[in-house]
């Protein structure tokens, strides 16, 4: 076990860094972010940009050098290692997504357990959605990666959390793992909700009513990546019969696609958030009107890649690169900022309990 007495950074190793949600939220946790990994281009493009500080590597996970990971650890600074793998194998959202045995990211979970175990980091957080932990026995990963890291010195909290509980304007649930070889450590708590310091949750409103307003296919001179796809004439009108909070179920017929018509499920598509409450959950394609309840409260569009990473609680001046489709896929993929930030600093809090860390 590593004796963090006298230590006074936690150093980040962001293993699936996407366009740096988890690592934003470490850093503003007090962390230094030293190196980050990622495989695609646009997302390592972001990254860079918003850490300029940190080593990264644009490189598939299984391709790593242990040895030369091992070489870069801080032995004087408590370790970090994030690993939030892809999460479209485990997702229940209808998609066309492959067979779980015959989808090569399931791996990665593996890899990124094989780096732990080689090098040992003092901490290990991990984020996915909540259907990692409830597939069936015959292809569990989940189960298998807990007991690796169990079997590796480190005690463990996990479950799965309501975004909004943390103020995070999104109903999602989220799945979080926190480790350490330090000693037990346990998730945060809620912020936001009933029987917390906050009783209401944190809303659309509260977090894009302030940008200022844009039409469909514009995008702001002066406010970074505010900038909302173009609607079709049809799309258009659509949008102008559904009130906010609304959805296909409140257009005229004339307006409805033949496949929703006397059909209850897809509610959500083409549909208005609400002002006064969370957003649903975003996804790789939250930009896109007919994706999702992704059109904005009132104006005549899709939210814009901005208010997307408002909605993911990113700081304004962070910088997303790459096509829209590509920065909306990037938000979507990303670990919330608030969440990382909580979690890091429910490690730092930990830090000190188990030894003197300041």
């Amino acid at each position: 076990m590593t004796d963090c007495n006298s230590r006074t950074t936690v150093h980040v190793y962001d293993f699936f860094a996407g366009c740096g949600g988890t690592s934003c939220g470490f850093r503003s946790a007090g962390m230094e972010v030293g190196f980050a990994l990622d495989h695609d281009p646009d997302a390592g493009a972001s990254f860079k940009a918003n850490f300029p500080e940190a080593q990264f590597e644009r490189t598939d996970i299984r391709k790593v050098d242990i040895e030369a990971v091992q070489s870069r650890m801080h032995q004087s600074n408590p370790v970090l290692f994030s690993g939030c793998a892809p999460c479209q194998p485990y997702t229940r959202q209808k998609t066309t997504r492959p067979r779980l045995d015959l989808d090569e990211r399931v791996p990665l979970l593996d890899c990124f357990a094989n780096l732990v175990e080689k090098c040992l980091p003092d901490l290990v957080f991990v984020e996915n959605v909540p259907g990692l932990q409830k597939l069936n026995a015959c292809s569990q990963p989940f189960g298998a990666f807990v007991k690796r890291l169990e079997g590796a010195g480190y005690k463990l909290d996990y479950r799965p959390i309501k975004l909004a509980g943390y103020g995070i304007p999104q109903t999602r649930c989220r799945l979080i793992l926190m480790g350490s070889r330090l000693g037990r450590v346990r998730l945060p708590d809620e912020t936001h909700g009933p029987g917390t310091a906050n009783e209401q949750y944190v809303t659309v409103r509260d977090r894009i009513a302030h940008l200022p307003p844009i039409q469909a296919g514009e995008e702001h001179d002066d406010v970074p990546n505010h900038k909302a796809a173009n609607l079709s004439a049809r799309n258009l009108e659509r949008i102008k019969a559904t009130p906010e909070g609304g959805g296909n179920r409140d257009w005229p017929i004339n307006l409805m696609l033949k496949c929703h018509r006397g059909f209850s499920g897809y509610s959500d598509v083409y549909g208005r958030m609400s002002w006064d409450a969370p957003a649903s959950g975003l996804t790789t394609r939250c930009i896109s009107y007919s994706n999702g309840r992704f059109g904005h409260p009132e104006q005549h569009r899709a939210i814009s890649v901005r208010e997307a990473a408002c909605l993911q609680t990113f700081p304004e001046d962070y910088t997303f690169k790459g096509s829209m489709a590509s920065m909306a896929r990037q938000i979507g993929n990303a670990v919330p900022v608030r969440l990382a930030r909580l979690v890091g600093l429910q490690f730092i809090k930990h830090l000190k309990d188990a030894g003197g860390f300041s």
